[in-house]
């Protein structure tokens, strides 16, 4: 009986500190990095510091107003990623790139290289509320951020012909393919794809996918499958049969096509969050990383790709209280279908949107 007694109070003790941490946790304030972007990402960033606000979410910002229109931006870079380095989180809004400026190095590109935030995960799934082409689709899309197509090694040999290097090495993609069998694990999902085209790109896609496949046998223990498809093949899957995939991993331009098509699943860029991992930092940012500068400044942009991935952000921080009662509320804003942004097939603005999100907390 008194050993009953005593694991009982040792028990009520342990829940007791592990409330009392959580709640020493939540009253800490947390410095993140915020990068609001171009486009759109003003507006979108205001809306999730609104929010952050009216639920008392314990964040400090620390924003730079980094723009990718300008090409005199160096010092403000290097700003930001002292600030990443010193604060560890970031959530940022998409930087614009130039298609045809030569020598404009891509901001986003370079942040995830210096960082060396190597894993990119985008999210594609339903929410109710939000009309959609398939049901019952939940798919991470999991891409090398670091080397493949964006390597940006590229040089003229010869006037009219240009070289372009895509760069596979095994240890980043041995990196990559045990993110992609963690997050599995975690997540308690069954399967991960293989996406390539190593039947053309034999030596560089032969490489990742021979890669993902000695790294697979790891966890053969843990009954996670692994399987692999052509690119091509995959796309086409993708927009047939979206619910054969559960986890995708891929090289790094596949992984930008693939998540805007699978964004076109169920909604929209405008609600999939994203986030970019290493092993010392990690920034959030939407999932499909769209500029949106033909709609910037007025008022029609939808804000829960941008206030998921600052959920996404809560989480990874052990903020998990204050993750649930942001979700919940957007989640709840749209299945009410009272406010709805044009993308979701409603007429409410950015503002409107956010205010009832805030009114749902």
């Amino acid at each position: 009986m008194a050993t009953r007694t005593f694991t009982s109070t040792d028990a009520a003790s342990k829940k007791s500190l592990g409330q009392q941490a959580r709640q020493v946790r939540d009253k800490k304030r947390h410095t993140v990095t915020l990068v609001p972007g171009d486009g759109v990402g003003k507006e979108l960033s205001e809306a999730v510091k609104a929010v952050f606000a009216a639920s008392n979410a314990p964040i400090e910002w620390e924003q730079f107003d980094l723009s990718g229109h300008v090409t005199t931006g160096d010092t403000l870079m290097k700003d930001t990623l002292e600030s990443l380095r010193r604060n560890k989180v970031g959530l940022k809004g998409t930087l614009y790139t130039p298609v045809s400026r030569l020598g404009h190095v891509s901001f986003n590109v370079s942040m995830r290289k210096d960082l060396d935030i190597y894993g990119s995960i985008s999210l594609i799934k339903n929410i109710p509320g939000v009309p959609s082409r398939f049901s019952n689709v939940d798919i991470a899309i999991i891409r090398e951020n670091t080397e493949g197509e964006y390597s940006g090694l590229e040089h003229q040999s010869f006037p009219g012909v240009v070289e372009s290097l895509k760069i596979v090495t095994r240890a980043k993609t041995e990196r990559i393919a045990r993110f992609a069998f963690d997050f599995a694990l975690k997540n308690n999902r069954k399967k991960v794809t293989c996406i390539h085209k190593a039947n053309i790109m034999k030596l560089g896609d032969g490489l990742f996918l021979k890669t993902c496949r000695d790294v697979a046998k790891e966890y053969e223990a843990s009954g996670i499958q692994l399987n692999d498809m052509i690119v091509d093949n995959a796309s086409m899957q993708l927009v047939s049969r979206p619910t054969q995939f559960d986890v995708l991993v891929m090289p790094n331009l596949y992984g930008s096509i693939l998540s805007n098509v699978g964004a076109g699943l169920v909604g929209g860029p405008g609600i999939i969050p994203g986030g970019n991992f290493g092993r010392e930092y990690a920034v959030f940012e939407p999932g499909c990383r769209h500029v949106g500068a033909d709609i910037s400044g007025s008022n029609v942009a939808n804000p829960t790709a941008m206030i998921l991935s600052s959920v996404m952000m809560l989480r990874h921080m052990g903020l998990e209280e204050h993750a649930n009662r942001i979700s919940n509320a957007v989640y709840r804003t749209i299945q009410s279908g009272k406010v709805k942004t044009r993308d979701m097939g409603g007429s409410s603005g950015t503002d409107e949107f956010t205010n009832a999100v805030i009114s749902a907390l």
